[in-house]
């Protein structure tokens, strides 16, 4: 237990864990004044779930990386526990919200996103490091926000604003988030260079 407890404290979890939850408070007080009681919009849905899933993505590299790479850890087990205890953060802090007035749904296309967004960042730090794996995940949901597209392509491309019967997307998110976890669980997040930003 002393071990866990100090994986997640070498990788900022209580930190990133407060800030996800004051994240989600400050959404839904905002919600709850300037829009009426019930479902939150898809947009701000989804623009929440990729704000909760880039917080806790900064938790995916400890701070010094040759510790994710020694052979005394358990790191498969570890890293796979992490990414799948990420996600359950991220949907009860959402799903929590169905207690209050504006509600974050429907649960489907949340779990659907948070597992795409997630499986994308961590296919980007296993490959581009932490600290950058959140650059495309922002990029492609705002154009998905800014540009919702129709048919199977426009589904495929926007995958995280569609509806919840929508099989491309549900493809895609399912795609995203198995090679991210083999990506990440199988090589950790890529060793920082010099010109990564702090």
């Amino acid at each position: 237990m002393r071990g866990l407890t100090l994986y997640a404290r070498s990788r900022q979890v209580p930190a990133a864990l407060g800030a996800a939850a004051g994240a989600t408070a400050i959404t839904v007080l905002l919600a709850a004044t300037f829009s009426d009681k019930g479902e939150v919009g898809r947009p701000v849905m989804v623009l929440t779930v990729l704000l909760l899933v880039s917080v806790v993505t900064t938790t995916l590299s400890g701070p010094d990386d040759t510790l994710d790479r020694t052979a005394a850890r358990p790191w498969g087990w570890l890293r796979t526990s992490h990414l799948v205890t990420a996600l359950l953060c991220v949907l009860v802090l959402l799903l929590a919200t169905l207690l209050t007035g504006p509600r974050f749904g429907p649960l489907g296309c949340v779990f659907r996103d948070a597992a795409g967004l997630l499986g994308l960042t961590a296919l980007g730090a296993a490959t581009v490091g932490t600290a950058r794996s959140w650059f495309l995940p922002l990029g492609w949901t705002l154009g998905a926000v800014a540009f919702p597209g129709l048919g199977s392509v426009g589904e495929t491309l926007t995958w995280q604003t569609q509806a919840i019967d929508s099989r491309p997307a549900a493809l895609v998110a399912a795609a995203l988030a198995t090679a991210g976890t083999a990506a990440y669980v199988s090589r950790g997040p890529r060793p920082r260079t010099a010109s990564d930003p702090v």
